[in-house]
């Protein structure tokens, strides 16, 4: 039986390191979105301990602050897009400035110099990320997937995927479905 869940990362995130950061005794405070500030370790622990504890649930801690800013920035777009329901009330630009604390251009522009690619081409791949996830569950029709992705048409969302893929939506579930015939069979 299959089911599908809808996970809050950052509530997910926040329980996984309060346990393991609690477990070491380390004394901290969670800021947020990929922030942990720590206050004080105890002698026997050091930050070397705490990062091979939380590797094995693959966070890593980022010594370069503008890898790091970047980071959040990725953290913060990927919680909007899973987040139905203020995905469509945010502007993306807005969104990050309010909850990272830095102006817009300032953000685009780290974003950019250290991935080489633009927020809004981060923000289409995870769409396309999604479109594809649910296009292999077989959960939702392709008006669906552009209403719940703040699509204007279905032809906006077959367009980007196109261009992002290389097939349209309909070739990607052709195979998807050959695919899952084929697995049957074997």
């Amino acid at each position: 039986m299959r089911i599908n869940l809808k996970f809050d990362f950052n509530i997910l995130s926040k329980k996984v390191l309060s346990q393991q950061l609690d477990a070491l005794g380390v004394n901290y405070t969670i800021h947020g979105l990929g922030e942990v500030q720590i206050n004080t370790l105890p002698h026997t622990v050091s930050l070397e301990i705490i990062e091979k504890e939380l590797a094995s649930y693959g966070i890593e801690i980022i010594s370069n602050q503008q890898m790091a800013l970047v980071q959040r920035i990725k953290d913060a777009i990927t919680m909007l897009i899973n987040d139905e329901d203020n995905y469509k009330k945010y502007n993306i630009s807005t969104y990050l400035a309010e909850q990272l604390d830095y102006s817009y251009p300032y953000l685009s522009n780290i974003f950019s110099e250290t991935t080489f690619t633009s927020i809004e081409n981060f923000v289409i791949l995870k769409k396309i990320d999604i479109v594809k996830s649910t296009i292999i569950e077989n959960s939702l029709t392709l008006t669906e997937i552009a209403f719940k992705l703040n699509y204007s048409s279905v032809a906006h969302l077959s367009a980007q995927f196109k261009k992002t893929t290389g097939l349209t939506p309909s070739a990607f579930q052709k195979i998807i479905k050959k695919r899952k015939e084929r697995k049957i069979m074997s």
